[in-house]
């Protein structure tokens, strides 16, 4: 196997030992298999087909053509439609997804968390990483196929066919697992998530795309934005004119804008996640709250507070706790809070690893009054710096084999993932969770008022949508 894989070498050898206790003494099945092509997949793609026509191509229009604005309502319908006539088969392969991206999620916030101050803000969509990894896959030949796929966590056991991975599947179940996030909520609901996802492919005029690649983005994307401008020129200049389209078209603020294209590239991987969710039965405190940056440092933020019973575990050995807070009837929100601010960088490195989800079976529900800041989180980073530091730094590098995007074979330049989370108050709804009983138990009181972490998971996939450590609200990553 290429080397690509040796980073997340660990990763993959704890997912094989997981599904070969799965499989027990049945007769072998590739443990990935419900990921890769099939055989009958395979047997069609063996068939010798010379009169098969080339790919039809388009040229991407000028990035100054008029875009309608993105409708979000719209697209969350999309995603909870996807998720009505789900099989037994798309739920297990959502499953099967989650748990690879839950593995590089971990593996790449750290290589981010690493690279920032402990007193910067880091947010991570482990999700939206992986359907980017997953969409160059898609676009990808030999031998960088191969090394993408063991990025991803799938070892190829042979080079057979069927082993090999179907980046169709793959983008499909991410689909499934973000439309379980949003459908969850209810059509009816008043406290609904939204998640949005918007995918921009910039490239240098001339640059001829396959219609095929773009296509197949839609699953995991459900807007992707083919526009062409000038990255040579002046490249500052071309980012500027990215960064005003996309806010132009989807209307967020996001956190650092693109800069540094580089002049020689033809392609550059832009996409963008919205996520918002309210908090039941949480009401915005009046004035503002003083939130503790370190301890002679503070500044002055809104902060959302409820009481309810929320399940909950104190670590006393590492000196933290975590509180889960329903955002809908199959997703939480997972809090972690240190009980000294300046142990956050050891909680963070104890706290999102591969046994994250282990915690759960510690929580226990207690009666709580929870107070929080109102969050607005706003990070981006590009793909291509993480790898470098994973020391894959020629993964989607100049050598790269991208033949099934363009028969130019572009050569890729930055790959923005940029974030936007934010958290708010819905006062009209009670907590999922159970109220608190007349002659209740003692309120514990749980206030994040300095650094703290977050992640927003979805229990059916068990797929984290998110990764974060607030360090202060008033800033971005």
């Amino acid at each position: 196997m290429a080397p690509a894989g040796l980073s997340l070498g660990a990763a993959v050898l704890c997912l094989v030992a997981w599904a070969g206790l799965a499989a027990g003494d049945r007769v072998y099945i590739h443990p990935f298999h419900l990921l890769v092509y099939s055989k009958s997949s395979c047997d069609q793609l063996k068939r010798p087909s010379v009169e098969a026509p080339a790919d039809p191509t388009f040229t991407p229009a000028p990035i100054q053509a008029k875009t309608s604005p993105v409708d979000e309502e719209a697209l969350r319908e999309q995603l909870v439609q996807a998720t009505e006539q789900l099989e037994a088969e798309d739920r297990l392969r959502a499953a099967k997804v989650g748990m690879l991206l839950n593995f590089m999620g971990f593996h790449m916030y750290k290589t981010l968390s690493e690279a920032q101050s402990a007193a910067s803000e880091a947010v991570l969509s482990p999700v939206t990483l992986f359907g980017t990894l997953t969409s160059f896959y898609l676009g990808a030949l030999d031998p960088t196929a191969s090394q993408l796929q063991a990025f991803l966590g799938v070892p190829g056991d042979d080079q057979s066919c069927t082993s090999r991975l179907d980046g169709h599947k793959v983008l499909s179940a991410l689909q499934t697992i973000q439309g379980l996030l949003v459908a969850q909520g209810g059509a009816s609901s008043r406290a609904r998530l939204l998640l949005s996802t918007v995918v921009g492919l910039f490239t240098a005029p001339g640059l001829r795309l396959k219609q095929p690649f773009v296509q197949g983005l839609a699953p995991f994307a459900q807007v992707t934005l083919p526009r062409s401008l000038d990255l040579s020129t002046d490249p500052d200049l071309a980012a500027e004119k990215i960064n005003r389209f996309m806010q132009a078209v989807t209307g967020w603020k996001m956190g650092k804008p693109l800069t540094g294209v580089s002049p020689d590239s033809t392609l550059l991987f832009n996409a963008y996640v919205h996520f918002q969710g309210k908090m039941k039965g949480f009401s915005l405190r009046p004035g503002l709250q003083e939130f503790w940056v370190d301890n002679t440092t503070s500044v002055s933020v809104p902060m959302l507070s409820g009481t309810g019973t929320f399940h909950h575990w104190t670590d006393a050995q590492n000196n933290f706790s975590v509180t889960r807070v329903p955002l809908s009837a199959n997703t939480c929100l997972l809090l972690i809070r240190p009980h000294c601010a300046s142990d956050l960088r050891k909680v963070e490195a104890l706290a999102f690893q591969h046994d994250f989800l282990t915690w759960m079976k510690n929580l226990s529900p207690r009666a709580i009054r929870l107070t929080m800041p109102q969050l607005t989180l706003q990070g981006s980073y590009d793909l291509q710096d993480l790898l470098a530091q994973t020391k894959l730094p020629t993964l989607l590098g100049a050598e790269a084999n991208l033949g099934q995007i363009s028969d130019a074979n572009p050569r890729v330049g930055k790959v923005l993932n940029s974030i936007l989370f934010e958290l708010k108050a819905d006062e009209g709804e009670l907590p999922t969770e159970s109220a608190l009983p007349q002659a209740g138990p003692e309120v514990l009181e749980v206030t994040l008022n300095s650094p703290f972490l977050l992640a927003v998971l979805e229990h059916e996939s068990a797929a984290l949508h998110f990764l974060g450590r607030v360090a202060n609200p008033l800033s971005t990553a």
